[in-house]
């Protein structure tokens, strides 16, 4: 096979640096963080490494054949390489990202995961389960509750608000 370069490598950061997530199309892949690294693979073959949000993501198929799509489309070389580990965590968002899923009405997580704090131990008790304080996409009110603990995907829990009675997702924290 052949050796990648530095600029091969960027050429695939350039082309998938846009490439929009299939179930939330204001956002790309890099902006979420499921688009970890592009990497010369062992081969010579370039390797686009990502994470899905969540075991079990429905949309991680889709990622995949999108960024082979475009690959393809550009002339470039490259595979898509699955990684679990570390799991993905909302600390991998961009605050871009954040800003455009409230923006297109989706509240974005409000806190992070307890890996950022440097905690390697995460502590359960019976009020784990209790929503947090979510500010309305729309309204800015805090006046939310959750009406069901999954929105339009697992990934997202269904508030509304009770200011502007509008419903919206919540993207949970991970």
């Amino acid at each position: 096979m052949g050796v990648t370069t530095e600029s091969s490598l960027q050429a695939i950061e350039r082309a998938l640096a846009h490439l929009a997530d299939p179930e939330i199309p204001v956002v790309s892949l890099s902006e979420l963080g499921i688009l970890r690294e592009v990497r010369a693979g062992g081969d010579g073959v370039p390797e686009v490494v990502i994470t899905p949000t969540y075991s079990g993501c429905p949309a991680m198929g889709q990622i995949e054949d999108d960024i082979v799509a475009t690959l393809r489309e550009a002339g470039l070389p490259g595979r898509v390489v699955t990684q679990l580990s570390p799991a993905w965590t909302t600390d991998w968002m961009s605050e871009v990202a954040k800003d455009k899923l409230r923006a297109y009405g989706i509240a974005p997580p409000q806190c992070g995961s307890a890996a950022a704090t440097g905690n390697s131990v995460l502590q359960f008790s019976r009020h784990a389960t209790r929503p947090v304080d979510v500010p309305c996409p729309l309204c800015g009110s805090r006046n939310t509750t959750q009406t069901a603990p999954f929105g339009s995907t697992a990934c997202k829990a269904l508030y509304r608000c009770l200011h502007c009675l509008e419903p919206f997702d919540y993207f949970k924290p991970y």
